[in-house]
């Protein structure tokens, strides 16, 4: 029997791909979920499953990827680097990421802005649920806050990206650390143009071929450990949560909308010269995975492939582009970071100058690049604004339940901006080496 086909009877049907498996696991976890949250709600059995088979099934999931991440970023960042070619190529495509990503993130903060201030949802939430709801969150936003406590800030977060130890900083997953390793090692091997830097060049794309491959195998428990996220989101939570907050969801989603089906559209068409309708196509395994997951880091492997065999970028650009912005160019994690802190200070009544909200969204973009990649990794972001202009830290409850939702949403938006940036970036190389 071929492996791209079952045969049954008489008929052949052909083999799911791995993307429509994914969306069948989101559906079919979202689908029970909803069934065992409408039918048994806070029932113990529901606690037992989502604690002892569908949590952890996910979580090794995530642990699977997050284990192969850190090796296939640093080599896929190296070979990038020295596949350029020359400190001029690699400058000009440094300068242009950096300019593109300061544009699209400008953008973002005025769509952000725009809708924040034009529809305030912080003017509709019932103060006495909200009260309830902060109750009831309480640790979990002490947590975060903990966690936030723990990030350093200012000159420190500065100090923090040259790392004294890099085995250190893999071991702490601290991404920025580690980019900023293999790109002074990157500039290194291009510097340096000897038969033993060829050696050590075959060892680091060995280990990114070897990364890759693992990955592969385990992206193909994916559709099962999807179909349990869902299941748990669906299960303890259900719409509830979304009807309670909806104003402040709604907005949140909103901007992202735009941004994704307007912004990027605008960029792909006039800027890379391509169809936005041929190019979200060719993107939708690496959209569904962040969806998923949740986590720009565990993606990366994804969106990497995607890159190479569905958009056919040069991949001397597109895996320098994609591992940058797997942390650099997160727009949708400045987005909702920005509308949340605006959100919870209409709330509680602090009122916000324009500059000041400004002042909001450059931090969000700033924090934004140190954010971690990793499902919750922009909260403690959050809560550091909050103190910053006088909101209550500890509002970050009222929005935890509904966070993982707009996480799932948000990593989506970063993922398909970096591919959307990789896209760009490559054209704007093309049209130069053609000139």
């Amino acid at each position: 029997m071929a492996d791209a086909q079952v045969r049954t009877g008489l008929y052949r049907f052909p083999r799911m791909s791995l993307q429509w498996q994914m969306l069948a696991g989101f559906l079919i976890g979202l689908g029970a979920g909803m069934i065992v949250y409408m039918t048994a709600p806070d029932t113990p059995w529901v606690d037992i499953v989502t604690r002892y088979v569908t949590g952890p099934i996910g979580q090794i999931f995530l642990r699977l990827l997050f284990m192969l991440v850190i090796p296939l970023l640093a080599s896929a960042l190296i070979v990038g680097i020295v596949e350029m070619g020359e400190m001029k190529a690699l400058r000009r495509v440094g300068v242009r990421t950096l300019i593109y990503t300061v544009i699209v993130s400008s953008i973002a903060v005025v769509i952000s802005l725009a809708a924040v201030n034009l529809l305030r949802p912080g003017d509709g939430v019932d103060p006495a649920m909200a009260r309830a709801m902060l109750a009831d969150a309480g640790q979990g936003a002490q947590a975060i806050l903990a966690r936030g406590g723990e990030t350093p800030t200012g000159i420190a977060a500065i100090i923090a990206i040259v790392p004294d130890n890099i085995v250190a900083a893999m071991g702490r997953n601290d991404i920025l650390a580690v980019m900023f390793f293999s790109l002074f090692f990157g500039i290194g091997m291009v510097l340096v143009q000897t038969s033993g830097s060829a050696a050590l060049l075959t060892v680091v794309e060995g280990i990114f071929e070897v990364a890759m491959r693992l990955i592969g195998i385990v992206i193909r428990i994916a559709p099962l450990a999807i179909a349990c996220f869902m299941f748990n989101l669906a299960a303890q939570f259900g719409w509830d949560l979304l009807v309670r907050l909806s104003a402040y969801v709604g907005v949140v989603l909103l901007a992202l909308a735009v941004q994704m089906f307007v912004v990027f559209p605008l960029l792909i068409a006039f800027l890379a010269r391509r169809s936005p309708l041929r190019f979200f196509g060719a993107v939708h395994e690496a959209m569904v995975m962040a969806f998923a997951t949740a986590s720009s880091n565990a993606t990366l492997p994804t969106a990497l492939r995607v890159a190479e065999d569905e958009l056919h970028l040069p991949r001397r650009i597109s895996r320098f582009v994609l591992t940058i912005g797997a942390t650099a160019n997160q727009n949708g994690t400045a987005m909702f970071e920005g509308v949340t802190v605006l959100f919870l200070a209409q709330f509680f009544g602090v009122d916000l100058s324009l500059s000041q909200q400004l002042m909001v969204m450059l931090v969000c973009i700033l924090g934004g690049v140190g954010t971690a990649g990793v499902p919750g990794g922009s909260l403690p972001v959050v809560a550091m604004i909050l103190a910053m202009v006088g909101v209550l830290p500890e509002g970050i409850g009222l929005v935890l339940g509904v966070d993982r939702l707009l996480d799932m949403c948000r990593t989506t938006l970063n993922v398909t901006g970096d591919l959307v940036a990789a896209t760009v970036i490559s054209a704007g190389e093309e049209r130069a080496a053609s000139a």
